[in-house]
């Protein structure tokens, strides 16, 4: 089935009029979302080096290896700076507590300045790119105790899609910090790594990504209130439903500064990806699959190791929200964890920033690959041959360079793979597998979401 092209003009004003009428009825917002406009795509840079992960590999497969031409997403990767980093995680430090019950009229201090911060951000990455980038805001109302209620925002910057139908990526963390006593607003609570590191990762992305245009839609959501039960993020996902907004995957970006756990260990070469299973059906476990078949395929730095649980035991985050409702969300992490929820010693001094770095650099890979990457196969069917193999084949997406055939081995949290070169593929080995799903690259070397998985028989 051929694939409609909209030109970028004409979908980029469609997408940009649809947005600003949600936005309008989303909630409160100083400013009309700008028209939006296609916008040059970026010029490549130099590329940027990776360590090789483990090997996967099918040896029974006669296929010849493809050339990566990973120039385009190296150079983006590149752009992500720890210092400005470091520096979006100090100015919300210094607000001294993020706490929802906190003041909201200081300039300098409470949840109110935190808001202002990241708002301010997100308008400046939206001037400096024409309008590119647009912010908007949803209040609702909280509670912070049985007798203390508050209005609080989640701010959104978006970036309209240029293709019809391409879906929308939700790229989320939570700005709200907490202390003890929990329920008290004006108790210290830095909360740098959880989530000032996650706020610094969505800011920093958003900046690389606003002078262009994708295929999808990105949104950037800043959650208040997830540390009481998401209060931020289910109104949002429920917004979301209720707009009938086709959300390809939504990432869940939460707590990603720290390398050591509580007995001094340390692990700086993976991101735990966590999602709700079960295995074989979930579609939040398909997209943690997808996470870390692009981490490996894109030679990315960081392991994003796939777990069986949609979060730490007794724990929950803003992803929760979006899976409850059906859609596909992950939960990014870092591998070990030092600090305690709530503990005052969460400060900057305990951020690894070249961990950041990197980790920021796998999170804007998997967010271009879904929002830019050529689209999924489609018509995908395994068909009986008389020589007793089975063919594989698929209609061909027009900008494919090449395909990556992804294999689920039965009771495996990821894939196994290979390269091909055409859609379509003979082999005795498919039933061996619970599952198949191919995805498609691009001549700059960017890889597209994943098809659906087909079942092998």
């Amino acid at each position: 089935m051929d694939r409609k092209f909209i030109h970028l003009r004409s979908a980029a004003l469609l997408s940009g009029f649809m947005l600003l009428l949600l936005a309008c009825n989303l909630g409160t917002s100083d400013n009309a979302p700008p028209t939006l406009a296609p916008l040059p795509t970026f010029t490549p840079q130099a590329t940027l080096g990776y360590a090789a992960v483990r090997p996967v590999v099918i040896n029974e497969i006669e296929v010849t290896a493809i050339a990566p031409g990973d120039e385009f997403l190296q150079a983006l990767l590149q752009q992500v700076e720890s210092d400005r980093l470091l520096a979006h995680i100090r100015s919300l430090q210094d607000f001294r507590t993020r706490h929802i019950g906190s003041t909201q009229t200081s300039t300098t201090e409470g949840i109110g300045a935190a808001r202002k911060y990241i708002k301010d951000q997100l308008e400046i990455f939206g001037s400096a790119s024409g309008g590119n980038l647009y912010t908007f805001e949803q209040s609702f109302e909280a509670i912070v105790t049985d007798v203390i209620q508050t209005r609080q925002y989640n701010i959104v910057g978006a970036i309209s899609g240029s293709e019809v139908n391409a879906g929308t990526i939700i790229i989320g963390a939570h700005y709200d910090s907490i202390g003890e006593p929990r329920g008290d607003g004006r108790a210290f609570a830095p909360g740098a790594n959880d989530n000032a590191s996650g706020v610094a990762a969505l800011l920093e992305i958003a900046r690389i990504l606003s002078p262009a245009q994708y295929r999808a839609t990105i949104m950037f959501v800043l959650f208040s209130a997830e540390e009481f039960n998401r209060q931020g993020s289910k109104p949002f996902a429920v917004w979301v439903r209720d707009k009938n907004i086709d959300v390809i995957g939504m990432i869940n970006v939460d707590t990603i500064g720290n390398v050591h756990d509580f007995n001094g260990n340390r692990n700086d070469r993976q991101l735990r990806v966590f999602s709700a299973g079960p295995n074989d059906t979930s579609v939040s476990r398909k997209m943690a699959r997808e996470a870390n078949f692009l981490g490996y395929n894109y030679n990315l730095d960081l392991d994003l190791r796939v777990q069986d649980e949609i979060d730490r035991e007794n724990r929950y985050g803003d992803h929760f929200s979006f899976s409850e409702l059906g859609y596909p969300a992950i939960r990014l992490i870092n591998a070990y964890e030092e600090k305690r929820n709530a503990d005052p010693t969460d400060t900057i001094e305990f951020i690894e920033p070249e961990y950041m770095r990197r980790a920021t650099q796998s999170i804007l890979a998997i967010v271009m690959s879904l929002a830019d990457g050529p689209r999924p196969p489609t018509n995908i069917v395994l068909r009986a041959r008389d020589d007793g193999k089975q063919e594989l084949v698929w209609e061909p997406v027009e900008d494919a360079a090449s395909y990556i055939v992804a294999l689920r081995p039965r009771d495996s949290l990821i894939y196994q793979q290979f390269s091909f070169d055409e859609s379509k593929l003979a082999w005795d080995g498919f039933t061996d597998y619970a599952a198949i799903a191919i995805a498609a690259k691009d001549a700059r070397g960017l890889i597209g979401p994943l098809s659906h998985e087909i079942i092998p028989r």
